[in-house]
């Protein structure tokens, strides 16, 4: 075991250094992700407009289910190639990496068959209006070829930095960012080809990401990947679904609160003077938004991973309990001058995405202001439950994952209209969850470092 921390900087490299080196390649690459769907309604608000934000808003639980897949398999396998290599197990990591690459590309084939089969269904349960439909239906039809892509991209992207080279997966997600970025209005602008033209550009982006990524798999740094491990394995899939089903049904509780949302939006919406259009285009620029502040959190949780679960497997307890707390640390910061933002500048960031009357940028802003109000805390819940999953124990990451989105907003999202007189409630849903899934996390994480501080106790005294 020394050895393997010997060889292993994961197991010896001053932490703050780790997380920089491990941490800002995830932040970038969660950055530029998230890019995909933010270049597409800055460049579509501005050449087709609201109705076509709306679009790619009522197409985004789309999206986040394809990541949801890449998560289950992504974060589940990388995690046990950290734990396995941490206990010096280099030939049981190759047998992950190969059953991921197999599960990988089956899964994002099922799923755009699947999407293709039930488009106009799917859209039409995300929330779509008779209005926004034939947009909803020109924009997702060409981007479900690319969700193998995308779901190939980020599975082995988790992979390569649990390989500990984190720069190369950064640029595996940059460089289709920065083609999507061109080709957006070159094919919205020049070619007048509209939400079709975003699409476009979107998977083509993807693609060329996905061969980048691919070309890993021939590079391992730490592993030695032969013919015999590339194969489905039953057993190594559910093992790997086990690890990762917390950060997928994190990402699958987003998709059904985007759905509740949008439905609930709509709904209060007509009954308010805003009507129905202009409170679901609103909902999918300050999600998207949001996702930006959200992709910088997850950034840091990825980077924690490959730290937190090598010194886990290796027993060097006080390594994990550290590299928690710096991360959640480094969150807060940075969360907090994020909520700055939401609260202080919204109509600056609203305007990115496009124009619109007075009652869209009234609503808009009171919808970012109180939907996002108690955003600063939003990132423990989720570096939590990615942490329980990176030390091998799914079922509080399962837990956790959950508490915000479906056992607390959704319900709140419910009912709390029926409290405070319509559309509010739905406003109010967000800060009130964060704030229930936030002192739950708290109870969870606190028992959780009580238990591996007794842990490196024994261990000292074993040794």
């Amino acid at each position: 075991m020394e050895n393997v921390n010997e060889k292993n900087p994961l197991g010896y490299e001053k932490l703050p250094s780790l997380l920089r080196k491990f941490a800002v390649p995830s932040i970038i690459a969660m950055l530029v992700s998230s890019l995909y769907n933010i270049v597409d309604q800055i460049f579509i608000g501005q050449g087709v407009g609201y109705l076509g934000n709306a679009a790619t808003n009522v197409a985004y639980p789309l999206v986040t289910i394809c990541l949801a897949i890449a998560l289950l398999i992504g974060i589940g396998s990388a995690s046990r190639f950290s734990l396995y290599l941490g206990a010096g197990k280099q030939d049981k990591s190759a047998k992950v990496a190969g059953n991921s690459i197999c599960l990988m590309i089956l899964s994002g084939v099922i799923y755009t068959v699947l999407i293709l089969i039930f488009l106009r269904p799917l859209l039409r349960a995300f929330g779509a209006t008779d209005d926004i439909m034939p947009y909803a239906v020109s924009y997702t039809s060409i981007t479900a070829i690319g969700m193998p892509f995308l779901i190939i991209t980020n599975v082995m992207s988790n992979m390569i930095r649990a390989d500990g080279s984190p720069n190369y997966s950064m640029v595996c997600m940059l460089i289709g960012a920065v083609i999507n970025t061109i080709l957006d209005p070159i094919f919205i602008f020049v070619f007048d080809m509209g939400v079709a033209g975003a699409a476009w550009a979107t998977i083509i982006g993807q693609f060329i990401s996905c061969i980048f990524a691919l070309r890993y798999a021939f590079h391992f740094k730490h592993i030695s990947l032969r013919r015999e491990h590339i194969r489905l394995s039953a057993h190594e899939s559910i093992q790997t679904a086990a690890l990762g089903m917390s950060s997928s049904l994190n990402q699958v509780a987003i998709t059904l609160v985007q759905i509740v949302l949008n439905n609930s939006l709509t709904y209060y919406g007509a009954l308010s003077d805003y009507g129905m259009d202009i409170p679901l285009a609103a909902c999918g620029i300050v999600m998207k938004t949001n996702a930006i502040l959200l992709s910088i959190v997850i950034g840091i949780s990825q980077g924690t991973q490959p730290i937190a679960g090598f010194n886990y497997g290796a027993k060097q307890y006080s390594r994990v309990r550290k590299i928690y707390y710096l991360a959640i640390t480094c969150n807060l910061i940075i969360s907090f001058i994020g909520w700055g933002m939401f609260q202080f500048f919204p109509r600056q960031i609203l305007s990115i995405f496009g124009t619109g009357d007075s009652q869209y940028f009234e609503f808009s802003i009171r919808f970012m202001r109180i939907f996002l109000f108690m955003a600063f805390i939003n990132g423990v819940q989720i570096i939590s439950s990615n942490f329980f999953s990176a030390i091998g124990k799914p079922l509080k990451g399962l837990l956790l994952s959950m508490t915000r989105q479906v056992f607390f907003l959704i319900p709140l999202i419910l009912i709390l209209p029926h409290i405070l007189g319509g559309i509010d409630g739905v406003l109010f849903s967000g800060p009130a969850a964060d704030l229930i899934a936030f002192i739950l996390t708290s109870v969870f994480i606190l028992h959780e470092m009580r238990t591996i501080k007794a842990l490196e106790v024994k261990n000292e005294l074993d040794h």
